[in-house]
C-alpha cells in the first residue's frame, strides 16, 4: 500500500530544516524547534521511535522518515525531492544534527541544488561540555569519536598532540576507559575533563590526570554516551641563551642585523624585537 501523499507544511517555505533536539532534558528544546517541527510536512530522523517520543512528549503529529548514516543515495535523492517542493526537518536523536553526524551530505546536496536550508539552533553535547570542563575554549578543535581499535586510536591521538587547543571527543561508557588509557599514553601531563549525563539529573563533569580518571571509571563503570576533552599542550619551553645566540651569530654571518632578527624570531618563536637588541649587542 502506498503511502498517503505529505501534507504542505503551515507558514513554512518549501527547504531542508536543521532542528536541534533536548540532549536529556527535554525542557531545553526552544519555541522556535517546536514550531518547526509543527509546520514541517515531514521529519526525516535517525530512528523514528527515538524521535516519536519526542513528538509525543510535545503532543506533535508529523510524518517521520528514517534518515541516518546507513542511507544511500536512493534516500537522499528522495528526501531532495521532498525538499525541492514542501518543508523538511532534520533531525538527530538528541541534540545537533551533522555534529558528528552524516547529514552535512544531504545539507552539501541541497545547497548545491539552490534550495532553502535553514538552521535552527539549540542543544549540543561538544558546547555543553566545554562549558562546564573548565579548560581553554578560545580554540578548541572537535574529532568525533575516537576509533575503536587500539592501533588507529593511538594514531589518531598521536596525530592531534601537536594541536595547541582543547581537543574535544565523544565516546561511550563502554569504550571509556580503553579511551583515557590511550590518552595517557599520547598526551601525557594533559588536564582531562569527562562529561556525561549532561542536561539531566545525575550530569557530572569530572577533571584529572587521565590516570586517576581511569581508575575512577575503572571502579564506576560509566554508561550511556560521554564528552572526553584534553586540555591543549603546555608551552614549549623557551630555549637556552646560548643556543639562540648561536642562532643568532649563524644568521649575522649573512645577513643583517634586522634581517638575522627576523629569522631567528620565525624559526625559534621568539620576540623578534628582542632578538634584534641582541643581535646588536653580539654585533
Amino acid at each position: 500500500m502506498n503511502a498517503p501523499p505529505l501534507e504542505p507544511g503551515l507558514n513554512l517555505d518549501p527547504g531542508l530544516y536543521i532542528v536541534a533536539t533536548p540532549i536529556g532534558n527535554l525542557g531545553d528544546i526552544s519555541r522556535r524547534a517546536i514550531e518547526t517541527l509543527s509546520a514541517c510536512a515531514l521529519i526525516a530522523c535517525e530512528d523514528t521511535r527515538v524521535t516519536g517520543k519526542l513528538l509525543h512528549h510535545l503532543g506533535i503529529k508529523r510524518p517521520m522518515r528514517r534518515y541516518d548514516d546507513h542511507a544511500g543515495d536512493d534516500a537522499r535523492e528522495r528526501l531532495l525531492g521532498d525538499i525541492a517542493q514542501l518543508p523538511v526537518a532534520l533531525v538527530s536523536d538528541a541534540g545537533t544534527p551533522l555534529i558528528s553526524d552524516p547529514g552535512y551530505r544531504l545539507v552539501r546536496d541541497a545547497r548545491a541544488r539552490g534550495l532553502n536550508v535553514v538552521s535552527i539552533p539549540g542543544p549540543s553535547a561538544l558546547i555543553t561540555a566545554l562549558t562546564l570542563a573548565g579548560l581553554p575554549t578560545d580554540r578548541f578543535l572537535f574529532a568525533g569519536f575516537l576509533p575503536s581499535k587500539e592501533k588507529a586510536r593511538a594514531d589518531t591521538l598521536a596525530g592531534l598532540a601537536a594541536v595547541p587547543a582543547t581537543l574535544v571527543f565523544y565516546e561511550t561508557g563502554p569504550r571509556l576507559v580503553d579511551a583515557l588509557h590511550a590518552v595517557a599514553q599520547a598526551l601525557p601531563g594533559r588536564e582531562i575533563a569527562v562529561a556525561r549525563e549532561l542536561t539531566k539529573l545525575h550530569e557530572e563533569c569530572r577533571s584529572g590526570t587521565p590516570e586517576a580518571l581511569t581508575a575512577h571509571y575503572t571502579a564506576h563503570p560509566p554508561r550511556g554516551e560521554i564528552v572526553l576533552l584534553a586540555g591543549p599542550p603546555p608551552p614549549a619551553a623557551a630555549p637556552e641563551a646560548d643556543v639562540v645566540d648561536a642562532a643568532l651569530r649563524l644568521a649575522l654571518a649573512t645577513m643583517s642585523t634586522s634581517q638575522a632578527a627576523a629569522s631567528v624570531s620565525r624559526a625559534l618563536g621568539l620576540d623578534r624585537k628582542a632578538l634584534y637588541a641582541r643581535a646588536m649587542e653580539l654585533k
